[in-house]
């Protein structure tokens, strides 16, 4: 954790873009994160570390960001990756269901894939995404998971946007807004 402790007492690699993708909202730019091969593999192992003593059949990684921390986890402990899509990305024979939820500007909608030979039911999935911040996407993916039968047994982010959530979620870099 030592790039990341100085990724954040320096405030490096964090780049910020106002008013996208939308007026009045502050996105964080999580591409540099990505482009330092030592911090990106800091980042991985991290994820690792936690999640190493947890039985995780799947990895659920929101559209688009999430791909990429979810991938490379997903490969190291060995456990299958599931991209949750913008509705209407998947082909509407595997879609499994859809999911609504609001974001901070606006509504959207993700869709999960069916699995390949199995269902839900009674497998263990973890949510890593890049950024949690009111929590929304992950909640709506948790839920709709589990309506289906599976379990979520836990929920990860790179970067957690404490003044948005009051959520319990494993973060390796905690920031407030103000």
């Amino acid at each position: 954790m030592k790039v990341l402790r100085n990724v954040l007492k320096n405030k490096l690699k964090l780049r910020t873009e106002k008013d996208f993708p939308i007026k009045g909202i502050e996105f964080i730019d999580i591409n540099p994160l990505m482009l330092d091969k030592d911090l990106f593999n800091e980042i991985t192992n991290c994820f690792v570390k936690e999640l190493k003593d947890k039985k995780i059949d799947y990895v659920l990684c929101p559209e688009a960001r999430g791909f990429i921390f979810g991938t490379s986890v997903a490969h190291v402990i060995k456990a299958g990756i599931i991209p949750v899509r913008k509705k209407g990305k998947l082909p509407p024979s595997t879609v499994a269901t859809t999911i609504e939820y609001e974001k901070e500007y606006g509504k959207d909608y993700l869709e999960l894939p069916k699995l390949y030979e199995d269902d839900y039911d009674g497998k263990n999935f973890y949510i890593i995404d890049d950024i949690y911040a009111t929590g929304n996407t992950a909640r709506a993916i948790k839920n709709s998971v589990e309506s289906l039968g599976g379990n979520v047994v836990g929920i990860g982010a790179v970067i957690n946007i404490k003044e948005l959530n009051n959520d319990e979620v494993f973060s390796l870099i905690d920031i407030n807004e103000s």
